[in-house]
C-alpha cells in the first residue's frame, strides 16, 4: 500500500516490507549479544580489538582523533590554474588543511585544451593542465614542503606526477625555493583498474596502463618517501551504482593486484606497502557505512600480513581518504544535501577515516561556488569541534549491530575475492567485464526500487511539494578555454623544439623496453613536452584501448 499523501510521514512501511541497507541486505528488528563476532575479548582472536592494534578494526591509531584530526581535504579545480590557484589560497585561508585537486576532463583523458575532443570541455570540470608551466601556476605562493597535496588523476597520472616533481624542483615553496621530491607529501589517485571497472577515463590498454601504475610505485618507493604513489579508490565504483559489499570487494582486490605487481617487480612489501592509501565513498545508509570502513581496515591488516608476509606493522595498516556521496545529491530541493552530506561525513568519521571531502550542496547543478564550498568545510569544523565525537576512538565499537554488520561485510568481500580468484584475478576479471556487470545490475536494481517509490529519496519521489527556489551557481565563463589554449600555445613557442622532440624520443624509445618510465617523464616535463604530446608518443608504442560492450 502506498501513502496517498507526500506529507504523510512513513511509519507503517516498516511493518509493510522487510527493512534493507541501501545495498539491499536484510536487517533484523533487534541485535542482540548473540550477533556480536565470536572470539570478542579473546586476545588471541578478537576480530575487534583495539584501536591502534591488529587487525585494526576499530582504527589504525590508538588515540585516533584525539591525537590529531582526520585531514580536512575540499576537492578544487576549476578554469585555469590561474583561478583554481585563488581557490587554494581560499581554502587554506578558511582553515582547510590539504589541497586536492580536481582536474578538467580534457586532462583527465590525456588530451590537450586545443584537442578536437577537449571543444566545450576545457575548465569545466576541474582545472585544466595542459604543461609544466601551469603546474607552477596552480601551486603558486604554495610551500609544496608543508602542505600535503592530493591529486584525482588516473590514465596520464604519471604524466601529472612528473609535472608536479619539476614544478616543485623550480619553485616549490612558493618563494623560488626548491623543494625536492624527498620533501612532497601527498597522494596522486592512479587507480587505473578502477577505471576500467567504473569511471571509463583511459588513455592506453590495460597492461601498458598497469605497468605505468607499477612504474609509479616503484619510482616512489625509492625517492619519495612521504608521497603515496596510489589512491585506491572505491568512490568512484561507488558513484558507478555498486552496492557498499561491490566496493568493498572491488576496491581491496584492486589494491591486492597493485600489492602482486610491485612483488613481482622485485621490492619488498614492506618498503611501499605503508605508502598505499584508499579513497572511500560515504553513502547515505550511516551504519553500512560505518561497517564498510571496518572491515576494510580488518581484511586489508589479513591479507598484507598473512597473504604477503608483510612484517612492519605499517603495512597493515589501512589508511583512506572519504568522500561524501556525489551521486546521493540531488538537483531538487538542494538545501537538503547539506544534511545528506553532513549524516555522510559523520559516518566517514564514526568509521575512522584519515581525510574527509565533504561535497557542496550545489554540486548536483554545477561546480560549487565559494559560500556552498565554505558550508561543506564548515560541516566537518562543527563535527570536529561541537559534537564530542572525536573525543574517544571508535565510538561505535561494540554495537550489536555495527559489529554483526561489519562480520557479514568481511563475508561478502571474501565471496567476491573468491568469484574473481576463479576468472582469473582482478586484471582477468576486468577484460572479461565481470565487476562491470555486478555494478551495473546493481545500479539498475537501486533505480528501479527509487522508480517504483519503494526506496525514499526526500524532495524527489516523496515530499515534493512546494515551489523550488532558483540558486545561485557557478558559471564557468566560456572564455575560459580560450584563454587556455593561448596559454598553450604560447608554451610551445616559447620552448625548444629539438628538446621536446629528443626527450619524446627517448620516452618511445623506453617504453618499447622493460625499464621505468619515471624518469624518461621527468625529461619530457623539464623539456616542456604538453600532456597530449606524451601521451600521443605513448600511444605509439602502447596503442589505444576500446571497452567492449556489456550487456
Amino acid at each position: 500500500m502506498k501513502e496517498s499523501s507526500s506529507a504523510q510521514v512513513s511509519g507503517q512501511q516498516g511493518a509493510e516490507q522487510q527493512a534493507r541497507t541501501l545495498s539491499g541486505e536484510p536487517i533484523r528488528e533487534l541485535y542482540t549479544p548473540e550477533d556480536l563476532p565470536a572470539g570478542i575479548g579473546d586476545p588471541e582472536r578478537d576480530p575487534i580489538g583495539r584501536p591502534g592494534a591488529y587487525p585494526f578494526t576499530r582504527g589504525p591509531y590508538e588515540s585516533m582523533y584525539r591525537g590529531r584530526l582526520w585531514t580536512m581535504r575540499q576537492f578544487a579545480g576549476f578554469g585555469t590554474s590561474e583561478e583554481t590557484n585563488e581557490r587554494f589560497h581560499y581554502l587554506l585561508e578558511h582553515g582547510q588543511t590539504g589541497l586536492s585537486t580536481a582536474f578538467d576532463m580534457p586532462s583527465l583523458m590525456g588530451h590537450d585544451s586545443d584537442h578536437v575532443r577537449s571543444l566545450g570541455e576545457v575548465g569545466r570540470e576541474g582545472v585544466a593542465i595542459d604543461t609544466l608551466e601551469d603546474m607552477r601556476t596552480l601551486f603558486g605562493g604554495i610551500d609544496l614542503g608543508e602542505v600535503s597535496v592530493s591529486m584525482t588523476i588516473n590514465a596520464p597520472a604519471a604524466i601529472m606526477l612528473a609535472y608536479f616533481v619539476v614544478a616543485a624542483e623550480q619553485d616549490g615553496d612558493g618563494a623560488g625555493g626548491r623543494v625536492g621530491p624527498e620533501q612532497l607529501s601527498g597522494t596522486i589517485q592512479a587507480d587505473i583498474l578502477k577505471e576500467y571497472i567504473a569511471q571509463k577515463e583511459w588513455c592506453f590498454p590495460i597492461d601498458p596502463a598497469m605497468r605505468l601504475c607499477g612504474d609509479m610505485i616503484e619510482w616512489c618507493t625509492h625517492h619519495m618517501p612521504r608521497w603515496h604513489p596510489i589512491s585506491i579508490s572505491g568512490y568512484h565504483i561507488r558513484e558507478a551504482g555498486s552496492t557498499a559489499q561491490q566496493e568493498l570487494a572491488f576496491t581491496l582486490k584492486d589494491g591486492l593486484t597493485y600489492v602482486e605487481q610491485a612483488i613481482a617487480r622485485g621490492l619488498d612489501v614492506d618498503d611501499f606497502a605503508p605508502r598505499l592509501s584508499f579513497f572511500f565513498n560515504a553513502q547515505i545508509d550511516f551504519f553500512e557505512e560505518i561497517a564498510k570502513y571496518r572491515a576494510a581496515r580488518r581484511i586489508w591488516a589479513r591479507e598484507l600480513r598473512e597473504t604477503f608476509g608483510a612484517k612492519n606493522e605499517r603495512s597493515w595498516l589501512m589508511r583512506f581518504h572519504t568522500q561524501t556521496a556525489g551521486v546521493s545529491l540531488t538537483a531538487q530541493q538542494p538545501l537538503n544535501n547539506i544534511v545528506r552530506t553532513t549524516i555522510e561525513a559523520l559516518a566517514g568519521v564514526l568509521g575512522g577515516t584519515q581525510s574527509l571531502h565533504t561535497n557542496s550542496y550545489d554540486e548536483a547543478l554545477a561546480l560549487p561556488t565559494e559560500e556552498a564550498v565554505r558550508i561543506a568545510l564548515r560541516t566537518q569544523q562543527v563535527i570536529a569541534h561541537e559534537t564530542g565525537v572525536a573525543n574517544t576512538a571508535d565510538p561505535l565499537g561494540g554495537s550489536y549491530f555495527v559489529e554483526a554488520l561489519t562480520d557479514e561485510m568481511e563475508a561478502r568481500c571474501y565471496e567476491y575475492f573468491s568469484k574473481i580468484d576463479e576468472l582469473g584475478g582482478m586484471v582477468e576479471a576486468v577484460k572479461r567485464n565481470y565487476p562491470q556487470r555486478e555494478i551495473a545490475d546493481a545500479a539498475f536494481t537501486l533505480q528501479q526500487d527509487i522508480d517504483a517509490g519503494e526506496r525514499v529519496v526526500v524532495g524527489v519521489n516523496r515530499f515534493t511539494e512546494g515551489d523550488e527556489d532558483e540558486h545561485q551557481i557557478l558559471r564557468i565563463d566560456p572564455a575560459v578555454e580560450r584563454k587556455q589554449i593561448d596559454r598553450l600555445q604560447s608554451a610551445r613557442a616559447l620552448r625548444t623544439g629539438a628538446e621536446v622532440e629528443r626527450a619524446l624520443a627517448e620516452l618511445r624509445g623506453a617504453a618499447g623496453g622493460q625499464g621505468n618510465l619515471m624518469d624518461p617523464l621527468i625529461e619530457c616535463a623539464r623539456a616542456g613536452a604538453s600532456e597530449g604530446e606524451i601521451v600521443e608518443s605513448l600511444q605509439q608504442v602502447f596503442g589505444r584501448y576500446t571497452e567492449s560492450p556489456v550487456f
